[in-house]
């Protein structure tokens, strides 16, 4: 009796490997998961509202957001108004003070979007970013001519300043322009989901409608229009929160195997 109850014992422990179907798979796997947070990041532009305590001239808005669509591509966008006091004076070596030939003021809102790739490779956990990207601009924006003089260097009726050419405050509306703009920046997490960011910005103007009698010196969003080029520098520095919608799993390593 002693003899069957062991011989149905290791029929028993043998069972299970007699019963696999395929060969026994001895490598090492590496499965080290881990998920990514994916959602809408959102703040302002600091710059503006520094510059508008310090420059009675210029008061101005910017909001910024970009939403993660991948790895490292981001849907991006910027929405802002701007308002800018500009005068151009002449310096005059008969008198003590310059010469003032005109001064203007233009108000309007603008819309950038577009896109952000990240060049930058993120240690485990890290969300910052150095990134490239393009914009498309649209500004709608309305100037008004304070007071402009006309340029005579003879002086013959008024030595001692220029002529006036408008002093009525003369408004141009309806204006409107657009441009390309290639960016590089930087945003870094300062704390929990709260990030800082940089960046440079190149635009290109595609379209510049002006009045009749008074160009476009000035436009929000692109800054100072350079007489005979197209193109235009700005910046910004960012404030944004990160708002985590979902979370997608990112695979750590891959699978090594171990030696034959």
């Amino acid at each position: 009796m002693l003899k069957y109850f062991i011989k149905g014992l290791l029929l028993l422990c043998f069972l299970p490997v007699f019963s696999q179907s395929g060969p026994i798979d001895l490598r090492a796997r590496d499965t080290t998961r881990y998920s990514q947070p994916y959602g809408l990041r959102a703040g302002i532009d600091l710059s503006r509202p520094v510059l508008s305590f310090f420059n009675e001239d210029y008061t101005g808005l910017e909001i910024v957001a970009d939403y993660r669509l991948t790895q490292r591509l981001y849907l991006a966008g910027e929405l802002g108004n701007e308002q800018k006091t500009n005068r151009e004076e002449l310096e005059n070596f008969d008198l003590s003070d310059p010469t003032l030939l005109y001064e203007y003021n233009t108000s309007g809102s603008y819309i950038k979007l577009g896109v952000d790739y990240n060049t930058y490779e993120n240690w485990y956990g890290m969300n910052n970013s150095i990134f490239i990207g393009g914009r498309y601009a649209f500004s709608t924006f309305s100037q008004t001519l304070n007071s402009g003089f006309v340029y005579d260097s003879n002086r013959y009726w008024v030595p001692d300043a220029f002529a006036p050419g408008n002093q009525g405050g003369e408004e141009y509306g309806g204006l409107n322009a657009s441009w390309l703009e290639f960016l590089v920046g930087v945003k870094a997490e300062l704390f929990a989901n709260f990030y800082l960011g940089a960046s440079v910005r190149l635009g290109f103007l595609v379209s510049n409608k002006e009045a009749d009698n008074f160009p476009n010196l000035w436009i929000p969003g692109f800054n100072r229009v350079t007489d005979g080029s197209n193109f235009g520098v700005g910046y910004n520095y960012s404030i944004t929160y990160f708002l985590p919608l979902y979370r997608k799993a990112k695979k750590g390593s891959s699978e090594t195997s171990s030696a034959n």
